[in-house]
């Protein structure tokens, strides 16, 4: 077990995220759950807390009632390799949810995601700081993030 996970608090919609996010990840897993006894809190045999693994990192989600929100405070970052990726997860996690600018998705249950090309980062921490610029400016124009439309932004100033 890490010794560190991060713990989300859902409004009564823990185990529908969590089933999301397992058919969205690849190799994702639930472990274990945790439902309220004849004692509470909550329905008999409602679901507490689930306990799920994306890429070998374990969350585990809460489901309670509250008012408490998500926000763009705390964000999950997914690396993306290509074009194709990016692709994949902005359609998935956006699908029902915002997107936002600069390849930032909030899912429909208000989880705040960052769909993150491996270029982009490359571009941006390039040592040469006009590259650099070139590809935060032309970042700051997209939601979803182009690949292709980053290189050109850089190649043509």
């Amino acid at each position: 077990m890490q010794k560190i996970s991060p713990f989300l608090w859902f409004n009564q919609t823990a185990e529908e995220a969590v089933n999301f996010y397992v058919s969205v990840f690849a190799d994702a897993k639930i472990g274990d759950i945790m439902r309220a006894s004849s004692a509470g809190p909550g329905p008999e045999g409602s679901v507490l807390t689930i306990r799920f693994e994306l890429f070998g990192r374990q969350f585990t989600a809460f489901n309670f009632p509250s008012d408490f929100e998500f926000t763009e405070a705390v964000s999950f970052v997914v690396d993306c390799k290509d074009q194709a990726e990016v692709d994949y997860y902005w359609d998935c996690l956006s699908e029902g949810g915002e997107p936002r600018d600069c390849g930032w998705v909030r899912d429909r249950f208000g989880v705040f995601w960052q769909i993150t090309p491996t270029r982009l980062i490359e571009l941006m921490t390039d040592p040469d700081p006009e590259i650099a610029a070139r590809a935060a400016s032309a970042m700051m124009t997209m939601q979803k993030i182009d690949i292709a439309a980053l290189e050109h932004a850089v190649a043509n100033g």
